[in-house]
């Protein structure tokens, strides 16, 4: 129960943290102009419809897949934006609408009508279907012709926290990236096979001061754990570090975190 009210607590940080109206124009203004193939697909699984974004790589052979866990804003603008910069770093990359189904008449993140009522379905998510719904996208995604059959997983904030507690459900992982989300607890990491690596902020001490006990669990679990906190950034510098009005410190953390990510996976 503890665990559970540290992440509920996190996810309406997180939402208190987002600009006046949480616009993202310039974002799907991004996504529109893409020339990369995009669709959104509908996978069955265990009685539900999940919905999920899908960009996929101009390429000539198959390449790895990545699976984009959305903020607590859901399958916002941006999240389908970062998911296509994924596939132009050649990568097959699907960002599930964990809120498929909360909506009226059935419907995901843009039937919710705003970020509260975003917020607050978010923080009602069944945990098991969370995880159910990340296999699924998976799952799928790895089926593809496009697919090399090797997976990574990657969230920001709400979905940092949930990239972080993947690695502790799905085995043959190749690597999950933790983007200012909070850590599982210490019983749930024994359970971690691939290498985790963390992205925080330095003006973010409330997910970031985890940040040495992480390293200490994870080591005394002979885990493999990679951190990196970026002096000056903020709390969700991956998206504030390309908006237009973007600061320094937020770009700089960006451009090194999206080059480490990238370095990781390979090209």
């Amino acid at each position: 129960m503890r665990t559970l009210h540290r992440v509920l607590l996190f996810g309406w940080a997180c939402a208190l943290l987002a600009p006046a109206g949480h616009a993202q124009d310039w974002a799907k203004a991004r996504v529109e102009q893409s020339p990369r193939h995009r669709e959104t697909v509908t996978i069955q699984h265990d009685g539900r419809s999940l919905q999920a974004f899908v960009a996929y790589p101009e390429a000539s052979s198959r390449r790895p897949v990545v699976l984009v866990i959305h903020e607590i804003f859901g399958l916002s603008d941006w999240a389908q934006e970062v998911t296509d910069e994924l596939a132009a770093a050649g990568y097959v990359a699907i960002a599930p609408d964990l809120l498929s189904g909360a909506g009226p008449n059935g419907g995901g993140t843009a039937s919710l009508g705003g970020q509260t009522a975003v917020g607050r379905a978010i923080n009602q998510l069944p945990k098991e279907q969370i995880t159910a719904d990340l296999n699924a996208a998976a799952d799928w995604a790895l089926k593809q012709p496009a697919s090399n059959g090797k997976l990574y997983v990657v969230g920001f904030c709400w979905g940092g926290g949930q990239s972080f507690a993947f690695a502790t459900q799905r085995q043959k992982l190749a690597a999950a990236f933790v983007f200012y989300g909070v850590p599982p607890a210490n019983d749930a990491m024994a359970r971690i096979s691939a290498p985790v690596f963390g992205f925080y902020a330095g003006n973010d001490q409330r997910v970031s001061g985890t940040v040495p006990a992480t390293i200490q669990a994870m080591k005394d679990l002979h885990k493999k754990y990679s951190s990196v906190i970026y002096d000056g950034a903020g709390h969700g510098f991956m998206r504030a570090g390309e908006q237009p009005d973007a600061t320094p410190a937020n770009a700089k953390a960006r451009e090194a975190a999206w080059a480490k990510i990238t370095q990781v996976m390979g090209r």
